[in-house]
Parts: structure tokens; C-alpha cells; sequence
């Protein structure tokens, strides 16, 4: 009796579950909804407000949601490849994990956002702001992020292979043992960056201003420096850079 009675229970409460969760999936996009493992694919989401809303596990692909604020929301796990995003605010938004593959995001709005380990492959990022978000094992590969806004971001242990940073501000970014190998940084602002360990093989870094970047342990020996500034850097074997310094460690 007692068994029959419990598997009686677990079924309602299964059910009871299953209902309400195609009931929040039904639910208007407001501020704070609750869309959890939703099929929202190919949605049309332009300029809603879902703000601190949690959407972990939610299928967003191909959705549209330029313009929307989407600050502090959650969106671990997600999937967001080919979403569209480009001015999209999602300051302090949580993306652990989020698949961002062939997302477009030109001038979205990413401060302090958490994005470690999400996928980012072929995304683009032009003039994307990201200042101190985190990027800790991203993958980056062949995402264009031109003229974006990275200062103090984390990106230690990412793979940002074949990357386009070209004239972004890179000031003070952790790149601590990430990949950049034929990433394209040229023109851009990499002054107090940490690129301790970081593998820069074939990269393009001329004219970059790599004033006091912290290079030890970085393999820079086959990167294009052409014109890059590096005044008071610490090379790859701990030599200071004098002051003065242009395309060679002098």
C-alpha cells in the first residue's frame, strides 16, 4: 500500500512539474521570467526587457533579440548559436557555458559578464563592450571582435585562435596562458596586458601598444611586431624593454 501510494505521489508531482514547466515556457518575456530548458529557437525578442530572467538550458538559436535588455540574466548553458544580439545589453549577464557559436553581437554590452568556457566560435563582436567580463577557457576561435572594449576582461586559458582584435583596448586583459596563434591584434591597445605563457605564434601585433605588458613565458618568437611600442614590457626570457623600444625588445 505504502509503495503504491509513493509511486501515486512521485507521478502527480512529475506531472504537476511537466505542467508548470510548459506553463513559464508559455509565459510573456518580462522582467525576471523564468523560461527554463524552453524551445524559444527563432523567437522574435527585439528590444524586450528580461532583465535578472533565467533562461539556463533555454534553446536560443537563431532568436532575435537585438536591442534587448538582458542584464543579470541567466543564461548558463544556452544556446545561442547564430542568435542575434548586436546591441544588446547584457551587463553582469551569466553565460557559463552558453553556446554563442555564429552569434551576431556588434555592439552589445557585456561589463562583467561571466562567460567561462562558453562557446564564442566565428561570433561577431565589433565594438562590443566586455570591460572586466569573464572569459576564462572561452573558445574564441575565428570570432571578429574589431575595435571592442575588453580592459581588465578575463581570458586566461582561452582559445582565441584566428581571432580579430584589430584595434580594440586591451588594456590591462588577462590573457594568461591563452592561444592567440595567427590572431590578428594589430593596432591594438595591449598595455599592462598579462600574457604570461600565452602562445602568440604567427599573431599579428603591429603597431600594437604593448607599453609594460607582461610577456614571461609567452611564445612570441614568430609573432609580426612590426612597429609595435613596448616600452618598459617584460619579454618572454624577463628582459625589461627600455624605454623607446619599437618591433624589438631592446
Amino acid at each position: 500500500m505504502f509503495v503504491n501510494y509513493t509511486s501515486h505521489l512521485a507521478f502527480a508531482l512529475l506531472l504537476f512539474y511537466s505542467l508548470h514547466l510548459q506553463a513559464a515556457c508559455s509565459d510573456p518575456p518580462v522582467q525576471g521570467v523564468i523560461w527554463l530548458d524552453c524551445d524559444l529557437q527563432g523567437r522574435d525578442l527585439r528590444k524586450v526587457d528580461l532583465r535578472s530572467a533565467v533562461l539556463t538550458r533555454s534553446n536560443l538559436s537563431n532568436a532575435d533579440l537585438r536591442g534587448a535588455k538582458l542584464g543579470n540574466v541567466d543564461l548558463s548553458f544556452a544556446n545561442l548559436a547564430n542568435a542575434r544580439l548586436e546591441k544588446a545589453r547584457l551587463n553582469a549577464a551569466i553565460l557559463v557555458r552558453a553556446n554563442l557559436s555564429k552569434a551576431l553581437m556588434e555592439e552589445a554590452l557585456l561589463d562583467g559578464a561571466k562567460l567561462g568556457r562558453a562557446n564564442l566560435m566565428g561570433a561577431k563582436l565589433e565594438r562590443a563592450r566586455m570591460r572586466g567580463a569573464s572569459l576564462y577557457q572561452a573558445n574564441l576561435t575565428g570570432a571578429v571582435m574589431r575595435e571592442a572594449q575588453l580592459q581588465g576582461a578575463n581570458l586566461s586559458q582561452a582559445n582565441l585562435n584566428e581571432v580579430d582584435l584589430m584595434g580594440s583596448n586591451l588594456t590591462s586583459t588577462n590573457f594568461k596562458r591563452a592561444t592567440l596563434e595567427d590572431a590578428i591584434l594589430k593596432d591594438a591597445n595591449l598595455s599592462k596586458a598579462n600574457l604570461e605563457k600565452a602562445n602568440l605564434l604567427f599573431a599579428d601585433l603591429s603597431n600594437a601598444d604593448m607599453t609594460g605588458a607582461y610577456l614571461v613565458g609567452a611564445q612570441i618568437s614568430d609573432a609580426i611586431l612590426d612597429g609595435a611600442l613596448l616600452d618598459n614590457a617584460l619579454w618572454a626570457d624577463r628582459r625589461r624593454c627600455n624605454p623607446g623600444s619599437v618591433g624589438e625588445c631592446n
